[in-house]
């Protein structure tokens, strides 16, 4: 009975153990990461123009409406280098976009920064999720209209390296003279983080939205 018994214990402790790996990966790969986003609320965010076009429901910042950009706000400390990490979701003919190393203005279209595209389906770009939009494009798209996934922006010195799922769709590296420009010339340097509301016909949502600074 004793011998049955510890050949019991031992089957579920193994059985245990691939559930217990994975938590210690999943704990691994958030190390250092702070969230940006509470699930409740604005606060450490900053909308401009057409306020009305982002909403909190869920525990997501959901985005429909006029042309709008929330900005991060809550961290004075501007990001150079990072991890970002934010979950995505878009309805079909969808359109939106995640900015990095820009700041807040009052309206239209961010002129400091970088676009990670956010498009799996929208019809009048070409540009799709996870492209470097206008720098380095992405033509196909990395996941699905109405499901979950996952988008990472990661900033070291002069590389940008954007992945869908954990797979690699974009990296660049910046020229030593590349020089700011047009709306479409781009140039590393620092800052916040910027979500975009594109056109009422579009509707994204955002959630767990996180950050790790690298040295």
């Amino acid at each position: 009975m004793l011998i049955r018994n510890g050949c019991a214990l031992l089957l579920a402790c193994v059985a245990v153990l691939p559930s217990l790996a994975q938590d210690s990966t999943k704990t691994a790969d958030e190390t250092g990461f702070v969230s940006l986003f509470d699930g409740k609320s604005m606060n450490g965010w900053k909308v401009n123009e057409n306020q009305t076009s982002w909403a909190v429901k869920d525990g997501m910042l959901v985005c429909q409406g006029e042309r709008s950009h929330i900005f991060y706000v809550g961290d004075d400390k501007p990001f150079k280098n990072f991890h970002f990490k934010a979950e995505v979701m878009t309805e079909p003919n969808s359109n939106a976009g995640i900015y990095f190393h820009t700041k807040y203005q009052e309206s239209g279209w961010p002129k400091y920064g970088f676009e990670c595209q956010v498009n799996l389906s929208y019809k009048s770009d070409p540009r799709k999720t996870s492209s470097l939009y206008a720098v380095k494009d992405v033509l196909e798209p990395a996941a699905k209209d109405n499901e979950w996934y996952l988008q990472e922006i990661i900033v070291v010195g002069k590389k940008i390296t954007l992945k869908v799922n954990g797979k690699t769709q974009v990296e660049y590296i910046e020229p030593d003279d590349q020089k700011a420009g047009s709306d479409f010339t781009r140039k590393l340097d620092e800052g916040t983080f910027a979500l975009q509301a594109h056109d009422p016909g579009s509707k994204v949502y955002f959630r767990n939205i996180r950050v790790k600074r690298l040295d």
